[in-house]
């Protein structure tokens, strides 16, 4: 599961074995870590999903 880490962890922290990744580092882990993770607020899901764009407002469609 891929998950986007949210706080940075303590000098020498590890996350599954390997050193605790930086904040905003996206990881792909066992889903039930990273469930945890994600339920204690630490990291986020990450979807495959690209964001959506900012929409216009009506003033910026319209051209003033």
């Amino acid at each position: 599961m891929k998950i986007r880490i949210l706080v940075a962890g303590k000098p020498g922290a590890v996350l599954c074995g390997r050193p605790w990744p930086a904040v905003g580092d996206v990881i792909d882990l066992p889903t039930a870590a990273a469930a945890h993770l994600v339920a204690s607020e630490v990291a986020k899901t990450v979807t495959d999903t690209p964001p959506r764009g900012r929409r216009k407002s009506r003033k910026e469609s319209d051209g003033g």
